[in-house]
């Protein structure tokens, strides 16, 4: 018999070493049987696990520990059997403790037999899992909960990928948005959910290479049902990652929000329809004061050339006033024009440095053309005013809105006082207004001396469609429009008013923090006669006076020119074999447009230089940015030698 020293010297034997170790395991229940199931056996920890002493125990039928269900169905004499029959019997089961609770226990019995294979009884062990198994009953209920609830969401596509983009599964959200049934794309490519175009440039394989560097991929884009339509969608992709942080695949969800796209897009064209209704509802205000100016203008443009033509033939040769007064009165009408056009047409946002002092200052015509010889217009600008950042289009519509709402106030007259400051809010003046920043601003106060604001109006002043004038006087959009500008510039507006006292309407403009620029110097006509200008050019303008006057000047300075009144007649000196240099052509012809005749004259002729002419401001077809190589655009009306001096530019050094 194998034996050891024990403590104190003692001598061990192999079956009292046995003993020992399994008297020592309380994590386990480790007890004999014999052959007809009775208990033999009972360890310290089939004790604490079943509350049975050994005593209690010993001499007792094993089937004790199961459920009553259990005994009746005969589950005890059939683990027995299978133990017997295969070696080894293993299972996992409800079992029953001395004071009547229940255990989920793993029980694991062992048939045991002597040297000469008869069967002794058997060895059973039997731990308590009920904690492992509530957890796992937790997580089964848990993940059968979520397959529900992804599985009755419908209005998400929500499915999974493997790491190649390939789809695993796929819930009945996905089947509505996309009419695939599970069966028809389990399996599939998830880039068959993609425009050509978008597969065309990977962006497929890009999203997911986001989501796995970056854990997600967001996006919204135009996706394919399964009939070939297109949806607009909401995507999001996450990468879905093991225990040990290895890329398994992807979870996808998407949801069509093309009804939410439309909307939106709607919504924005209607902002820019109210936007530009609100500018020309402006521009109506002002045509009567701008007909009286242009009268004006033209009394005096044309007194004066009468004045010359009677001096001229009378011999007298002291002429030169009176072109003087018809150049200024030209300048005024061109000045009005170009600011009036710029105010009207349409165009995007584009916030850029803006002087404020001199925007005022060249607006003060139209706003007092606007208002009224009844209300007296006085501007206080601080000398030293910082440049602001904002668009500069946007500031001219506050001020003509805030100018007509005054005059509407002031219906017997008064005064209107547009003031211009620099001033620093603090923390504390920008506290209410949610998202602005402290710092440098420049306040614009429009004030008048009118009937003012009762609280409740006040109350409302920025609402969209709040208009205490009558119907059909008023979009009510001129204060909501003007406050919607502010805050996404940066700024805030704020409105004092009492009834009797007035209003001032205060707008805060950020700073321009950049450098300041130098003030252009105005393009002045040269002390000396240009250069002779040498080429051909070809002049195509539809006005047989301007033409006239472009032609002749060009060949007074030795330049070969050409000239068409219309397209077609431009485009047949194209196709001839003439060489030209320089085409001078107007935008705005009839017919064919100038646009057009460039775009047919470079085909023929890629290296023909441009100078286009336009009588619009700021041409939205003709913006710097779209001016293209070897192109130059005037405004009309040109002073002549600053058409001849562009002219030379492009032959001679463009």
């Amino acid at each position: 018999m194998e034996s050891s020293t024990g403590v104190g010297g003692q001598s061990l034997s192999g079956e009292r070493r046995f003993e020992l170790l399994v008297n020592s395991v309380r994590d386990y229940a480790i007890y004999m049987l014999d052959a007809h199931g009775v208990v033999t056996s009972w360890n310290p920890g089939a004790q604490r696990f079943k509350g049975y002493a050994a005593a209690e125990i010993i001499g007792q039928h094993f089937s004790r520990f199961y459920t009553e269900n259990d005994q009746q169905a005969g589950v005890p004499q059939r683990a027995l059997t299978i133990a017997l029959t295969e070696g080894k019997f293993e299972a996992e089961g409800w079992r029953v403790r001395k004071d009547g609770t229940r255990f989920w226990a793993h029980v694991l019995i062992d048939p045991i037999r002597d040297d000469g294979g008869n069967l002794v009884g058997f060895a059973k062990v039997t731990r308590d899992i009920t904690e492992r198994k509530q957890a796992q009953e937790a997580l089964r209920q848990s993940e059968a909960r979520f397959r529900l609830l992804v599985q009755g969401v419908i209005d998400y596509a929500i499915f999974m990928l493997d790491t190649t983009g390939h789809v695993t599964n796929w819930n009945a959200g996905a089947q509505r948005m996309k009419g695939y049934a599970a069966e028809e794309i389990i399996g599939e490519h998830f880039s068959r959910f993609y425009t050509d175009e978008d597969r065309a440039v990977g962006m497929p394989m890009q999203g997911l290479r986001t989501a796995e560097q970056t854990g997600k991929f967001e996006t919204e884009g135009w996706r394919l049902r399964k009939d070939g339509t297109r949806f607009w969608a909401s995507v999001v992709i996450d990468a879905i990652r093991d225990t040990n942080g290895n890329l398994i695949g992807f979870a996808k969800v998407t949801r069509d929000i093309t009804e939410r796209k439309k909307a939106q897009e709607a919504l924005e064209e209607t902002r820019a329809a109210l936007f530009q209704a609100q500018k020309m509802e402006a521009v109506g205000q002002l045509t009567g004061g701008i007909a009286h100016d242009f009268n004006n203008l033209l009394q005096a443009i044309g007194g004066s050339l009468e004045t010359i033509e009677r001096r001229l033939a009378a011999g007298r040769g002291d002429i030169e006033p009176y072109v003087t007064a018809a150049r200024t009165s030209i300048d005024r009408a061109t000045a009005l024009t170009r600011r009036l056009l710029a105010f009207a047409r349409r165009q995007p946002l584009k916030p850029e440095r803006t002087d404020l002092k001199a925007l005022v200052d060249e607006l003060r015509d139209l706003i007092e053309r606007s208002v009224g010889e009844a209300v007296r217009v006085e501007t206080r600008l601080a000398p030293e005013l910082w440049p602001i950042w904002a668009d500069a289009n946007q500031v001219e519509a506050a001020l003509l809105n805030l100018a007509i709402n005054a005059r509407d106030a002031m219906p017997d007259g008064g005064r209107l006082t547009v003031r211009g400051a620099n001033t620093h809010l603090d923390e504390a003046a920008v506290a209410l207004e949610a998202g602005m920043q402290p710092g440098n601003y420049v306040l614009l106060d429009v004030a008048d001396t009118g009937t003012g604001m009762p609280p409740e109006v006040l109350a409302r002043a920025f609402e969209p469609f709040f208009t205490t004038k009558p119907v059909g006087q008023g979009t009510g959009l001129g204060l909501s429009q003007i406050y919607g500008f502010v805050r996404q510039s940066g700024g805030c507006v704020r409105i004092d008013s009492a009834v009797g006292q007035g209003t001032s309407v205060k707008l805060y403009l950020p700073r321009h923090q950049g450098a300041e620029k130098a003030e252009p110097t105005p393009e002045k006509a040269p002390d000396q006669p240009p250069p002779p200008v040498t080429g051909t050019v070809l002049v195509v303008e539809d006005e047989a006076i301007v033409r006239m006057l472009l032609v002749e000047a060009l060949r007074e300075q030795g330049s070969t020119v050409l000239e068409a009144e219309d397209g077609n007649a431009a485009l047949t000196i194209l196709a001839s074999p003439t060489g030209i240099d320089l085409l001078v052509t107007d935008i705005g012809l009839p017919g064919i447009s100038g646009q057009q005749i460039a775009e047919t004259a470079r085909s023929m002729r890629p290296e023909l230089k441009v100078l286009f002419l336009t009588g619009y401001a700021g041409n939205a077809a003709t913006d710097k940015e779209a001016l293209g190589p070897r192109t130059r655009l005037l405004s009309k009306p040109i002073a002549i030698d600053q058409f001849i001096a562009q002219v030379h530019a492009m032959l001679g050094n463009g």
